[in-house]
């Protein structure tokens, strides 16, 4: 049966590049941020407690710093971005440096290849680190940077001491800086239970 009148109706238009870049960008922003922890689960102040050795201790600030590392790393940046705010030549470099990490470490969804060669997320958080600090001391802000950066250090191993880790739970995102640390979630050792059988007469 023929139909007069009727308009053929095409397909939805494909997105133009620009949409495209901005629908990939929401994305990455989405799937980076949730890399990161709940911060409810970060500030659980049921969870806060004094450790009681020495050993516990260590152990309890490296196991947190391994899985609350990017929750970390947002607070020292914060932190240091305030102290700049009077400092506009070091507040641009900082912005500049800031775009660096959302790209090469927040929002980046692949692991980063460089000469055909895998780079760990730790070496791009050194790298990150020590050239931020770098470049904002080229810019005389030598004060507001050290002490935004004691204050950050400060917090975080504070945090990472009070921090219980009896109900964080273990992935392998979090596993890379805790894999030769010497406490679990309990602070106790982590050994590997191998059975000794004597050798033969």
């Amino acid at each position: 049966m023929t139909t007069y009148g009727t308009i053929p109706t095409s397909g939805s238009p494909e997105p133009s590049s620009d949409t495209r870049y901005i629908t990939r960008a929401n994305e990455r922003i989405r799937s980076g941020l949730g890399t990161r922890r709940s911060w409810k689960v970060m500030f659980n102040f049921r969870a806060l407690g004094i450790p009681s050795n020495v050993p516990d201790t260590l152990a309890r600030v490296r196991y947190n710093v391994g899985y609350f590392r990017m929750n970390y790393v947002i607070i020292v940046l914060i932190i240091l971005f305030l102290s700049l705010l009077w400092h506009p030549i070091s507040l641009i470099v900082f912005i500049v440096m800031f775009v660096a990490w959302l790209f090469l470490y927040f929002l980046r969804d692949e692991p980063l290849v460089v000469f055909g060669r895998t780079i760990d997320d730790r070496v791009v958080l050194i790298v990150l680190g020590v050239l931020t600090i770098v470049f904002l001391f080229l810019t005389h802000a030598t004060v507001n940077i050290i002490v935004a950066l004691c204050i950050g250090i400060t917090v975080v191993v504070v945090h990472g001491v009070v921090r219980k880790t009896e109900d964080l739970e273990v992935d392998e995102e979090s596993t890379g800086l805790m894999a030769t640390t010497p406490g679990g979630p309990s602070g106790s050792s982590v050994t590997s239970h191998v059975q000794y059988s004597p050798p033969p007469n």
